[in-house]
């Protein structure tokens, strides 16, 4: 009932619609080289006078940047001349793709052709070129994983530099005969430290804030971009060994394919076959001392296109579909998806996938079934339906009684309301979900709402939980069920009258109380934080906050295999710890995060984590992750020390050839992982890739498994 009486707050206009860019078809070449000497940037409209953002909202931007757009008929143009404030060198990381924000001298652009203010494209480029290119969904939120085909270069001068693209229009997804488009620009100098963007937006929103953008207005209405069919091979060779037990090396010697058509403008149809993910970066590796299961983001290409339609169905923790359990230690045969907008309020996404059968641990085929549907409603707000169905095929439960079992069948329906103000100042989602299992039919229900106000000042949300007993999502990610959860979060903000080092600060509660379903208490959590932001964009918070927990199973607070705690004992405690973010217009930047105080068992728990980084730009950026528990409990654990170090080089020798090293030691695991990745990306979007993977068991020193591969994409389309 809240979320639906806020809904009022999403009937008014844009609030940005006068801020206008006129675009004009182009009668001539348009040579992308960063120099601004053809005719048609000569007779475009220009786009300046930018708005600053950070580090207040209140006056025009000290750096200047000039942008203008024109398009022939394959291609939208866009060139940008980012002004210097004054002659010295840029700050960048190094020239890797989808580089971090807000550590990189950079400008991005975001355009929405359907202006619906919540789903779109973002592409850029940080000083010395490396290109930015993914989605926002849910009004601003962003997917860097996305890859599509563009071209862009910057080119440096004294006093700027320029950066110019050509995006294809079939690039993008639209909707033909639209003449506006949303659209803003934003610009960031750290060595300024000053943020800013065409179209304003306040400064407790990312500049990527889709309430704010401008328009884009066309001199004409879009024809349709024609038929758009892609066709994306890869070929693969590798060897891969496992040491432990020692068996024969494994040849690998794989094709595959994936197939994108435009079955519109907006909608389309990705196919693949036999599919391998191999080159996907690996994920970071965590000191998991946590009670419940962990969550790694979905990096494979395959699944990423409008996966807001399927992935962000839900919250953090009740997740119906995550998109990873496809495939999880069994090879995918083939799937098809078919995603995108029908018209200006209708999306819709269909997913179909199947996967192998593994012989050796009896998992049997399954087929993986999902369908969403998104209606637009108000200005920015939408209600979703989702099914999901995941089968076993050709399978008996229980007729091998010397492999795991696996369930016949798991299914999921559910419906959710989105709602985001006009100006995005009240957000929330109200959503109810049924699961469908053998024998867990009762109490599978699930149901969370949140509701969320954002103001210069003040930051105040509320979210509640509820997951029943028998509630199960198989395909998605719910790390625990029969719970009801609270979560209330205050926060403000105060703004020194004078200028003096500190930009902002002030405190942040922060509380999380869990309860069974007859509403008895079983965990809570409250921290209090008092925050700084410096106004050289270096942060600093000090914090202290109390926990409970009633154990509603044997646990290993270690999670080493020593021994466990008792199910029901109950655990209280109190912690403190500081973190700070050292400014980021400096070749070396680090941060680092303490916790101080008690532990299960009225032990004690002493973290620390640090994060420091080197660049040589724009050549290499070096970074090593470094964190160190040591817990101490009564026997039988006693004294449990874990240390796990990532030292991380990206040596990108242009924005087209790359090499990513990691090395991870896991002492919790007791492991030694290393990763060495080269990228060449030859052609837009087309890949040469070389992988080795090792691990080591830490003591005694020793080969667990090593692998090589060599994969070669190619991205064809007509």
């Amino acid at each position: 009932m809240i979320l639906c009486s806020g809904s009022f707050f999403s009937h008014a206009q844009k609030k940005n619609n006068s801020f206008q860019l006129h675009i004009r078809k182009t009668t001539g070449p348009v040579v992308i080289d960063g120099v601004m000497n053809e005719a048609a940037w000569q007779e475009a409209g220009t786009a300046t006078d930018f708005f600053m953002v950070l580090p207040m909202d209140t006056s025009r931007a000290s750096v200047n940047t000039e942008v203008k757009m024109t398009y022939d008929k394959d291609n939208l143009y866009i060139i940008a001349i980012c002004h210097l404030p004054k002659k010295g060198p840029y700050m960048v990381e190094s020239l890797r793709r989808d580089f971090a924000f807000g550590k990189n001298d950079n400008f991005i652009f975001f355009i929405d052709p359907f202006n619906d203010l919540t789903n779109v494209f973002t592409f850029g480029a940080n000083a010395a070129g490396a290109q930015w290119d993914g989605m926002l969904y849910e009004g601003g939120k962003a997917d860097l994983n996305w890859d599509n085909k563009w071209v862009s270069v910057v080119k440096n001068y004294d006093d700027k530099w320029i950066f110019e693209a050509a995006i294809p229009f079939k690039t993008i997804r639209y909707k033909k005969g639209i003449a506006q488009w949303g659209i803003n620009f934003s610009r960031l100098d750290i060595t300024a430290a000053e943020k800013s963007a065409w179209a304003p937006v306040p400064r407790q929103f990312a500049t990527a804030s889709l309430a704010y953008t401008g328009q884009l207005v066309w001199d004409q209405p879009l024809p349709a971009p024609g038929f758009n069919f892609s066709v994306i091979p890869y070929a693969l060779t590798g060897i891969s060994k496992n040491y432990s037990p020692n068996t024969k090396s494994v040849w690998r010697k794989e094709i595959g394919a994936d197939v994108k058509i435009a079955m519109t403008s907006s909608l389309n149809l990705d196919l693949t076959v036999n599919p391998d993910y191999s080159q996907v970066e690996v994920d970071k590796q965590v000191t998991n001392l946590d009670r419940f299961e962990l969550f790694f983001p979905e990096r494979r290409q395959f699944f990423l296109e409008n996966n807001d339609l399927f992935g962000n169905f839900g919250f953090a923790n009740i997740r119906p579909f995550f998109s990873r359990r496809i495939g999880l230690n069994v090879p995918i045969s083939f799937g098809a998806r078919l995603s995108g907008n029908i018209d200006k309020n209708w999306r819709i996404g269909i997913m179909d996938m199947q996967t192998k059968k593994a012989g050796e641990t009896g998992l049997p085929a399954q087929n993986f079934s999902v369908m969403a549907l998104q209606r637009k409603v108000f200005a920015r707000s939408n209600f979703r339906l989702l099914f999901i169905n995941k089968q076993s095929l050709n399978y008996k439960p229980g007729k091998d009684s010397t492999k795991p079992q696996y369930s016949l069948y798991n299914r999921n329906i559910g419906a959710e309301y989105n709602l985001a103000s006009s100006n995005n100042v009240w957000t929330g989602k109200l959503m109810l979900l049924k699961s469908f299992a053998p024998g867990k039919n009762d109490n599978s229900f699930a149901h969370a709402a949140n509701l969320q106000y954002s103001s210069r000042h003040w930051t105040a949300s509320w979210q509640h939980e509820y997951a029943g007993q028998s509630y199960s999502a198989e395909v998605g990610y719910v790390p625990r069920t029969n719970y009801i959860k609270l979560n209330p979060i205050a926060g403000y903000l105060f703004f020194p009258a004078k200028k003096g080092k500190v930009l902002s600060h002030g405190p942040r509660y922060t509380g999380t109380y869990y309860y069974n379903t007859s509403f008895k208490k079983t965990d809570n959590e409250n921290i209090l934080l008092y925050l700084f932001n410096l106004r050289d964009q270096s942060i600093f918070d000090v914090w202290v906050g109390n926990s409970f927990v009633q154990l509603l199973q044997p646990f290993d607070p270690t999670n080493s295999n020593k021994d466990s705690l008792a199910a029901g004992s109950l655990h209280r405690w109190k912690a403190f710890g500081i973190e700070y973010f050292s400014k980021p217009q400096r070749l070396f930047t680090y941060s680092i995060s303490t916790r101080f105080g008690g532990y299960y068992s009225s032990g004690n728990r002493y973290s620390i984590s640090a994060d420091m980084g080197y660049r040589i730009q724009p050549y290499a950026g070096i970074t090593l992750s470094t964190v160190y528990n040591e817990i101490q409990l009564p026997k039988p654990w006693g004294n449990t020390r874990f240390w796990l170090i990532g030292p991380r080089i990206d040596v990108t020798f242009t924005n087209k050839l790359f090499l990513t090293t990691f090395i991870q030691y896991n002492d919790q695991q007791k492991n030694i992982n290393l990763n060495a990745r080269v990228q060449w990306r030859y052609r837009p979007a087309s890949d040469l890739f070389l992988v080795y993977t090792d691990n080591y068991y830490t003591s005694p020193f020793f080969v667990r498994n090593r692998a090589f591969v060599l994969k070669f994409t190619y991205w064809w389309n007509n």
